[in-house]
């Protein structure tokens, strides 16, 4: 059923909070999350909570959120990364601090078109440039504003408390002013510059890639081995490589300048078979003679060592490929043919001639799409670059003097190793939508530039046909690198930029470690003077498997939800499908929608179960069985509070605690409510929110439901109790402390238990939870003295007073007596708290003695030096004699079943030695159970 609102059943009273009807009469004992968390996030915006105020004299806390790609719904990672931050977010508003987190979405030029591209094509049958390119982005607009949409919506179902004022968009006007800002700024202080360039060329998407953008595996291909003749005619050299159709590029040949089988001919010339072109023959110490024949055919334009050879020997470079990846006029008769139609037509070619030698299998590292898994190719192009070898040295020391923690720290190594191999960072994208390039060309003066920030210069508006903007668009990744202050107001010096830049921390998945958090950095400490945040906590990421479907041109195919959930639960997966684990993905359609877990396990689950995971780790699983397990502890947090208040019986709560009111259970659950509040706290300053959900999970559960509710249930039923207000206002003040550590975790529950407990205490004075003050202490009005030591002797005598009744069957619900065997000192304090002792187990008289009394049957254990006996009730002997009556019939079918295996001697020569062990073993233990059930059957006799 629809939950109504917090119900509570007390005397008929009302209360009334912020505007919102809270009726007492909590009757529902199971938690039905859906219409809270409606009811009160609306109450949360509505009221203004999440708005940042620049003005306020609070310690400022800020963050942007990593802003997902408006590629289609989200996922749990993106549940993830946005619990983690709300977890964070909330416990410092509470902590008496004025916080910003801003959020938004972010354009993903790559991701975003590749989508958008696969639609259309799968809707009209038209590719991208059958389109204008006007047309085009309208399509795109629209699927933004439909996915944009519903990803805002989505993290508002998740509780996060963002400052929905301060929304924004990587394409949003300020965004676009500050993507032209920085790079007019980069382009004049001569750190941007365009240039033809060997790239990593995705020929499904038509764009250029930057490094990281390509993802590497290992494929079994060949090697063919080659005669390439000597112009002169006196011989020839044979290459060994894995890509003979790029041979019509080759521009050189090369060995090492002291391989002794070599150095005679660098200085002669090759004639290129089918192209008959004279190339040289040349020395660098660049190549391996022990590789293939130790000659290696040099192709500057389409490989990236070949490529930095060239420019010190000052080779030509040529280009094979087309955009479209296919042979282009310099394959000469090749032209058009696909990359792998150009490798077998050459090799064919090569054939005929004579110089094919042979072909051995090879393992070759092959670069793919991050997007379209396209294999790539690297290819001379005009791109745009920024100069990286400018900022590596800073990026470095960021991070080695500690102005920015890479958290955990075991990713500084990773980060150093990046930075250490950094190339120039190629800018430029064959793309329509994302940020066009903000340099206008004089189509007369090729030299001519101009960079535009805001309004067109009189050199353009006065002659506009003699200029065209740069039709290229910007990596997605320039834009993302501004996040952090271009949410801000910069370049204007924004009061938001001046109070929260640099923001406090930024809390996002090592997926994007370098595409992301470096680039912040490196853009941030340029524009700024500092780096954009002093520390970031880097998350893993959580898996899942994607399948997908390539075509004869190149594109990528991912399966339909219904197809992947068919594959998962056993049906064969067909040859033209491939598969792979990997991070959870909206292109790759390998997700989960955090909505459809919210709306079956409630919001608050969802959140607990997903911060309670290892989230350092590399790989997070996240399973039913986890969601369902916090599922369950919402519900008992539910009936924990409603236990609660339905025992304060309408009263206010005054005054403080008496100490001399306090007995030992008292003591014990105000000392470990203490603990656990040190320990949340500290966790949370180290970004351990698994520890921190733990130590709250087990303080509620294991040890307030578990022990202090059930010795608190006879002194509530007690009415003559002069002890039972004292208990009644120690409950209310541990359950208040409770929803208050837990509200950063478990936003909507605490938030519905808040207002009901407001009507209990005066001393309650925040509107809401979300800005109550955070526990961070619990000052204890006595000396903690052997508390602990104490509760912690009588839980083990609960614990072992348990296992003795189990051991004889004895039903949880019976009472039975118990005797305590030891000396007078040992046992004062187990007979002081007896009282206790009865509230947690069922238990009757307890009797301390010096010496075991003679009982017919009894089971024991020990406490230190008490021996606990519990005897087997009178009524019970009949029911124990029939019970050990059937063990000792069954124990010897077991041991004659035993003994004739045993007693087999083709069974024994046959049988391997660890099973006859095994079973030797088990005819021991059988035996034993015998004797033992014998003894005690005859004592009862």
């Amino acid at each position: 059923m629809l939950y109504e609102f917090f119900k509570l059943l007390i005397k008929g009273r009302e209360f009334y909070n912020g505007g919102i009807r809270v009726r007492q009469e909590m009757q529902e004992s199971a938690y039905s999350p859906k219409e809270v968390e409606k009811k009160w996030y609306a109450f949360w915006e509505k009221k203004g909570f999440f708005t940042a105020d620049v003005h306020s004299e609070k310690p400022s806390y800020s963050l942007v959120m990593p802003p997902p790609n408006v590629t289609g719904n989200l996922h749990m990672g993106h549940a993830l990364v946005n619990t983690l931050q709300d977890i964070i977010v909330r416990w410092k508003r509470m902590d008496g601090f004025e916080v910003l987190w801003v959020p938004g979405t972010d354009h993903a030029g790559i991701a975003t078109q590749s989508v958008v591209e696969r639609k259309l094509f799968a809707e009209t049958g038209k590719r991208r440039f059958e389109f204008s390119r006007e047309e085009f982005l309208e399509h795109v607009w629209a699927y933004k504003e439909q996915y944009g949409t519903a990803i805002l919506e989505q993290i508002r179902r998740l509780g996060c408390s963002c400052d929905w004022s301060r929304l924004r968009f990587t394409l949003d006007d300020s965004a676009s002013r500050a993507v032209r800002a920085m790079f007019a700024k980069m382009f004049n202080d001569g750190l941007i510059y365009q240039g033809d360039y060997l790239v990593n060329w995705d020929p499904v998407l038509g764009t250029a890639l930057a490094d990281d953008e390509v993802e590497y595996e290992d494929r079994e291909t060949s090697m063919w081995h080659l005669r390439y003749p000597l112009a002169d005619g006196t011989g020839f050299v044979v290459i060994a490589t894995t890509r003979p159709e790029v041979m019509l590029a080759d521009t050189a040949v090369a060995v090492h300048p002291e391989d002794e089988r070599y150095k005679h001919l660098i200085g002669k010339e090759i004639l290129l078979p089918i192209t008959n072109r004279k190339i040289p023959l040349i020395g660098d110490p660049m190549v391996d003679p022990a590789f293939g024949s130790g000659v290696v055919k040099i192709t500057p334009g389409h490989d990236p060592n070949d490529y930095e050879l060239a420019k010190r020997h000052n080779l030509p470079m040529i280009n094979l490929l087309t955009k479209e990846g296919r042979f282009n006029e310099n394959g000469g008769r090749f032209a058009g043919l696909t990359v792998e139609e150009a490798r077998v037509a050459v090799v064919q070619e090569m054939e005929k001639l004579g110089h094919f030698v042979k072909k051995d299998k090879h393992l070759h590292r092959v670069g793919r799409s991050y997007r379209s898994k396209a294999i790539i190719e690297p290819m001379l192009s005009k791109q745009w670059f920024i100069r990286m070898d400018h900022f590596k040295d800073r990026l470095k020391k960021i991070v080695d003097n500690g102005e920015t923690r890479l958290l955990p720290p075991h990713w500084g190594p990773t980060y150093h190793h990046w930075i250490d191999n950094l190339r120039d960072w190629c800018i430029s994208r064959q793309l329509w939508w994302g940020h066009r390039i903000p340099v206008w060309h004089n189509k007369k003066d090729p030299t001519k530039k101009i960079v535009i920030v805001d309004e067109i210069p009189e050199a353009i508006s006065k002659n506009p046909e003699e200029w065209e903007q740069d039709p290229d668009v910007l990596d997605t990744w320039f834009s993302a690198g501004l996040w952090p202050f271009s949410t801000l107001g910069w370049p204007e010096k924004t009061p938001e930029l001046e109070r929260f830049y640099p923001n406090s921390t930024l809390v996002t998945a090592h997926d994007i470690l370098f595409f992301w958090v470096a680039r912040m950095l490196l853009m941030g400490d340029y524009a700024l003077g500092k780096p954009p945040f002093p520390e970031t906590y880097i998350h893993g990421l959580i898996f899942g498997k994607s399948y997908w479907r390539t075509s004869k041109d190149g594109m990528i195919a991912y399966c339909s939800k219904e197809e992947r959930d068919s594959y998962d639960s056993g049906k064969p997966v067909p040859k033209d499908v491939q598969s792979k684990w990997e991070k959870m993905s909206k292109t790759k359609g390998n997700i989960i929608d955090p909505i459809e877990i919210i709306d079956s396990f409630g919001a608050d689950a969802t959140r607990l179960a997903l911060a309670s995971c290892p989230t350092s780790q590399r790989q997070i699983d996240i399973d039913r069985r986890r969601l369902e397990d916090y599922k369950h502890f919402a519900n008992k947090f539910w009936n924990g509070a409603r236990f609660v208040l339905m025992n304060l019986e309408g009263e206010k709560i005054e005054g403080p605690l008496h100490p001399d009111l306090l007995l030992l259970e008292d003591k014990w659950i105000l000392i470990r409510l203490k603990k656990v509040i040190q320990e949340v706290n500290e966790a949370l300053a180290g970004y351990g929110f698994d520890k921190a959900v733990s130590s709250v999970y087990r303080f509620f559960w294991d040890e307030f439901c578990a022990y202090y509710l059930e010795i608190a249930k006879p002194v509530l039923r007690d009415i003559q109790n002069p002890r039972r207000k004292e208990k009644q206002k120690l409950l209310f003040l541990v359950l208040e402390q409770v929803v208050r550590l837990l509200h950063p975790f478990t936003p909507f529950i605490t938030e519905e238990l808040y207002q009901v407990l407001k009507g209990f205490s005066d001393e309650l004075a925040s509107p809401s939870c979300a800005i109550a003050p955070y526990p961070k202490d619990l000052p204890l009005p006595f000396e903690e003295g052997n508390t602990l030591a104490m509760f912690s002797k009588l839980q083990n005598t609960v614990v072992q007073i348990r296992n003795v009744r189990a051991e004889m069957k004895i039903p949880p619900g019976e009472v039975s007596p118990l005797f305590l065997i030891g000396n007078e000192r040992d046992l004062a304090p187990l007979m002081a708290h007896q009282a206790l002792l009865k509230a947690l187990v069922k238990v009757g008289e307890i009797t301390p003695l010096a010496d075991i009394p003679n009982l017919p049957l009894y089971s024991s254990a020990f406490v230190e030096d008490v021996q606990l006996i519990v005897p087997l009730p009178p009524h019970r002997l009949d029911a124990e004699k029939t019970r050990l009556s059937k063990e000792l019939e069954k124990t010897d079918g077991e041991i004659s079943r035993l003994e004739a295996q045993l007693g087999n001697s083709d069974f024994l020569e046959r049988a391997p030695k660890d099973l006859v062990d095994k079973l030797r073993n088990q005819l021991n233990e059988a035996t034993e159970r015998k004797r033992m059930a014998s003894v005690t059957l005859n004592t009862l006799s």
